[in-house]
């Protein structure tokens, strides 16, 4: 059944969606629409705002292409090659193969969203190479599916902003602690639940080998070592470029900030980082300044996506902020709710709002102050109002193209490739979800 329910949403989706530039675009001229007759904005302002918020991700853009660019180079090193096939060795057929990559990708989320985003697809690609008769779109649908567990783990950027002073809803209720929201059970629950089930669930979606698509092998050749032998003449210049020493001490600079940072931090993990742990170990592992350049030269033109697209999503996250669109649409769903059906309506309305505002922390910007004010009125649980919100974003990510970039840029991928798997993998976390609310 979950074979004919995922080839069915394969072929719809390989005849209807298009290209994910195309689709950022579509809901810019949606959302443009909808505001101007929905709200008392008018087209001028909606102008405005659009591009008053186009630049308004650089800063996160630039942290995305530096995931990318960074965790790739790191997985280019010896010796994270050399782990990666060991641990893909693990598996020896192409159900183990899935179910691995599955549950791996889950881990690495729960544990930060951009380390598991960019070390599922490497790994999937690593399992594609040692096992061929595998299927390579269901391999990085699977590392992409795993990214399901993000939003009930420790990057969570929901409950840590509700956790965090100066957050949007802080005037309003107060710090909500992650006691109520991370550390629940009902989390605990839909975490576990998702962690253990969802390999299964990419293990049921394999197709027949004579429906496997053929894959170009090109996309999965090995990438050639950046090392460069020097020659006895080699110039200073050239012994500089390829010099251990500089490299060993920049990456003992690195070691020494993050010890110093987790000491300081505790074990916060940001996407900041994430990116510096990426290039420490990458220019150590790579031993010389030059051989970590060229693998950061191999793994740039991935990011062209993330470039190109972003500005698109800051401009549809700003238009529903400002012209007051999200609040609309947050303000229809919980206007039906009851204190017991309001987790439910909020998840809804979060996966509505996530296909126009695909950011955590732009959720809860957008939805954070109505949700939790409304929560308060009915007398519903303000922790599950919270995780409500931060489950709508991490589900909807399966239709939503915007987290995928990375992941498609490293699989040499498009988003059609894998959308149709991920479709079912929505419908199956969408009951998870909506239980783990119901059931605590």
């Amino acid at each position: 059944m979950v074979q004919s329910v995922t080839g069915f949403f394969t072929r719809l989706v390989d005849r209807y969606l298009p290209d994910p530039l195309i689709f950022a675009m579509l809901l810019t001229i949606i959302v443009f629409v909808v505001g101007i007759f929905t709200t008392p904005t008018s087209l001028m302002d909606m102008v405005s705002i659009w591009g008053d918020g186009f630049w308004g991700l650089l800063a996160f853009a630039m942290q995305m292409a530096l995931v990318l660019v960074t965790g790739h180079a790191l997985a280019s090193s010896p010796l994270l090659r050399k782990g990666m096939s060991r641990l893909a060795s693990v598996a020896r057929t192409p159900s183990q193969g899935v179910m691995l990559v599955t549950f791996m990708s889950a881990i690495c989320c729960i544990i930060n969203w951009g380390f598991g985003l960019v070390i599922g697809a490497l790994f999937a690609r690593e399992v594609a190479r040692r096992i061929p008769a595998s299927d390579y779109r269901l391999l990085i649908a699977s590392a992409y599916i795993g990214f399901l567990t993000w939003h009930g783990g420790l990057s969570g950027s929901v409950p840590l902003a509700a956790a965090t002073p100066g957050n949007p809803v802080e005037k309003i209720a107060g710090l909500i602690p992650i006691s109520e929201t991370l550390l629940t059970p009902y989390n605990i629950f839909i975490t576990a639940v998702l962690l253990f089930t969802l390999p299964v669930l990419t293990r049921l979606m394999q197709r027949p080998q004579d429906q496997i698509p053929v894959i170009d092998p090109a996309i999965l050749k090995e990438e050639p070592s950046t090392a460069r032998q020097l020659p006895k003449n080699a110039t200073p210049a050239e012994r500089l470029e390829e010099s251990r020493i500089i490299a060993y001490i920049i990456g003992l600079l690195g070691v020494t900030y993050i010890v110093y940072y987790f000491i300081q931090n505790g074990l916060n993990l940001n996407i900041n980082i994430v990116n510096i742990v990426f290039f420490t170990l990458g220019v150590i592992l790579h031993g010389t300044p030059m051989s970590y350049m060229r693998a950061v030269q191999a793994a740039i033109g991935g990011t062209a996506g993330i470039l190109v697209q972003f500005p698109f999503y800051a401009g549809i996250q700003m238009m529903m902020e400002t012209s007051g669109l999200g609040e609309k649409i947050t303000h229809w769903f919980i206007s039906i709710a009851t204190a017991e059906t309001f987790p439910i309506l909020a998840f809804l309305s979060s996966g509505l709002i996530n296909l126009a505002v695909p950011s955590g922390g732009g959720h809860w910007v957008v939805q954070g102050p109505f949700v939790i004010e409304a929560a308060q009125a009915l007398g519903a649980d303000l922790g599950k109002a919270t995780m409500a919100i931060a489950y709508g974003e991490a589900w909807m990510n399966m239709v939503q193209p915007f987290w995928a970039l990375p992941a498609l840029a490293i699989a040499g991928l498009k988003a059609r490739d894998i959308m149709g798997f991920c479709i079912t993998a929505l419908l199956y976390s969408g009951i998870i979800f909506i239980v783990g609310l119901l059931l605590f």
